[in-house]
């Protein structure tokens, strides 16, 4: 089987709910049958649900469910809303008088673009769950959609100079490994393909029609980055076995990825985090898992700049085009 999204690997169902006028949305990743979870945060700032349950000495082994979301700290609420019709679906651990599933979720601040008074709630994150278990993103929708709705990168200059980012996606194979990365790109650096070098979107020059390397954006006096507003979600799906302390180990060597694509990364004003879904169909050596998740998380944030639509009044990479 061709695999050209994460919903094509086996287990693995993924939608997302968007509001384009106000500038939001949340993306799910779902697994019923349950996945290996980890989880790195790395930001100063995040916010996230159910994190701590993820490491590897704590006692629950499966993760039903990944939301990442805008509306920051607001747009947790999609994952009681993700969790709430997983659990009509008789999705979770039993826990003897029903189920209880587990959901993870991290957000991103796009409270800026857009409307700020519109945030995800429970009702988006029910809508995407239901999408995706009835498979109607095949392979998944990118760009302003999603979490990557209100996405914005390189803020270096302050929000005047910012160019629109999205949702990405790619998947990266070795034999039957597959690795498959989804990232909501809103980061306070620029986007970088890590192929080439070359600068994908980012700060735009005072006249706007050109990008800024980071180097360049830091000598400009004008240089005022907006406080905790800056965070790239992602959620790496393999089809590896894992235990949670080699997912744990994933997560952190697919960190590697953010800074190979986003320049600068982890900065005190960027709240980034990655979760791993491990659903445990081939046996592979850790390291390798980590190379491959690696490479496509850093394919996956230049998609979610390539696929980028200017909207409320921000330019994206492909209005720079040529």
């Amino acid at each position: 089987m061709s695999i050209r999204s994460i919903v094509d690997i086996p287990g693995v169902y993924s939608a997302s709910a968007t509001n384009a006028e106000a500038g939001t949305g949340c993306t799910v990743i779902v697994c019923p049958e349950g996945a290996t979870g980890a989880v790195d945060v790395r930001g100063g700032a995040p916010a996230t649900r159910e994190t701590d349950l993820l490491r590897p000495e704590e006692t629950v082994q499966a993760l039903n469910c990944v939301v990442l979301s805008g509306g920051s700290a607001y747009g947790l609420a999609a994952s009681c809303g993700a969790a709430e019709e997983l659990e009509r679906h008789g999705i979770g651990l039993d826990v003897g008088v029903g189920v209880v599933p587990i959901v993870s979720s991290a957000c991103v601040f796009d409270l800026a673009c857009g409307r700020a008074d519109v945030r995800p709630d429970a009702r988006m994150g029910a809508e995407a769950v239901r999408r995706a278990l009835g498979r109607e993103e095949t392979p998944l929708s990118l760009g302003n959609v999603g979490a990557g709705t209100g996405c914005t990168v390189g803020k270096l200059c302050g929000p005047q100079r910012c160019m629109k980012s999205g949702l990405g996606e790619s998947v990266a194979t070795r034999g039957e490994l597959v690795c498959g990365a989804i990232a909501a790109v809103n980061a306070c650096g620029n986007v970088v393909d890590p192929k080439t070098g070359a600068q994908v979107a980012g700060v735009l020059s005072p006249t706007q029609d050109s990008i800024m390397t980071p180097e360049e954006a830091w000598d400009d006096a004008a240089a005022s980055m907006p406080l905790r507003t800056n965070t790239t979600i992602s959620c790496v799906v393999t089809n590896a076995r894992l235990t949670k302390a080699q997912a744990t180990k994933v997560a952190q060597m697919s960190a590697d990825a953010y800074a190979h694509a986003i320049r600068p990364t982890h900065t005190t004003n960027d709240g980034d985090a990655i979760f791993v879904m491990a659903t445990g169909q081939v046996e592979a050596p850790v390291d390798l898992v980590g190379v491959t998740a690696t490479q496509a998380l850093e394919d996956a944030i230049v998609s979610a700049a390539l696929h980028a639509r200017g909207a409320h009044g921000l330019k994206a990479a492909c209005d720079l085009a040529g």
